[in-house]
């Protein structure tokens, strides 16, 4: 088993790329699972350029499976006075698996203040039952996550409101908070359409957006509160809102998923 600051400090430098070998503890069913995947994509990207402006946003695509050795190149789309935009592509044996545009963005002053974002019902997570103790046996990496239900309706239980509150950390101890360690743990949560099966069916996230809603990734005890929820689930897909705040109920971060649903 390998530790998450393990795998992110084995990244090394490969020619023009950077390559990383990922256990099979971190995998979701045969290929690495999408969260450690953004993941490996955004240290690459801080391994390329150094210093950077904090991120603004996130597109980050699920193309294929990761397996194998893992090779991720980081390129400059375009560089700015206060802006970067990079590229990354992370590609395993079976070939293109992740491709993830990062947007960095310096502060600047603004005449405006505005949050329509509010703080749920902050649940001590300790209080709360332990949410991947039954997980499948195919989703090897949530032994690396803690992961407490909050409220919602759970993963296949055929409820008519697909959404769910979790509170999710690392089990590793130390882990400071930061924007990698942060990826790795956002996508952990099953898309919320799961609650509208009454069995386990296969899902899959193909693409991720995200906004970020602060510069200061920081939270207590290394816990993070998320909430999904599944806005339309029509044809095969599922469009996916989430919002997750930190231990003080602080605005993080604002995303979306389109997921693929099968069955």
């Amino acid at each position: 088993m390998t530790e998450f600051t393990a795998l992110m400090a084995g990244m090394i430098r490969s020619g023009d790329s950077w390559s990383v070998s990922v256990s099979d503890d971190w995998l979701q069913g045969r290929t690495v699972y999408g969260g450690l995947g953004s993941a490996l994509c955004m240290q690459a990207a801080l391994n390329e350029f150094g210093s950077v402006p904090p991120l603004r946003s996130a597109q980050i695509a699920f193309i294929g499976p990761a397996a194998g050795p893992l090779q991720l190149t980081a390129t400059v789309l375009r560089k700015g006075k206060s802006t970067l935009f990079a590229n990354v592509d992370l590609v395993g044996e079976a070939g293109l698996a992740t491709r993830a545009m990062f947007c960095f963005g310096a502060a600047r002053e603004s005449a405006f203040s505005h949050v329509a974002i509010g703080t749920p019902e902050l649940k001590d997570p300790e209080s709360c039952p332990n949410f991947f103790a039954n997980a499948p046996a195919t989703l090897s990496f949530v032994q690396h996550i803690d992961g407490r239900f909050v409220s919602g309706s759970p993963p296949f239980s055929g409820s008519e409101d697909p959404q769910m509150s979790l509170w999710l950390r690392h089990r590793e101890p130390g882990i400071a908070p930061s924007l990698v360690a942060l990826l790795a743990l956002a996508d952990a949560p099953p898309p919320a359409a799961s609650a509208r099966s009454k069995a386990p069916s296969p899902l899959s996230t193909m693409t991720w957006s995200i906004d970020m809603l602060t510069d200061e990734v920081t939270t207590d005890d290394g816990w993070w509160l998320i909430h999904n929820r599944a806005e339309q689930i029509a044809v095969g897909y599922s469009s996916q809102a989430m919002t997750l705040w930190n231990r003080k109920g602080t605005p993080i971060m604002a995303s979306r998923q389109n997921v693929a649903v099968f069955g």
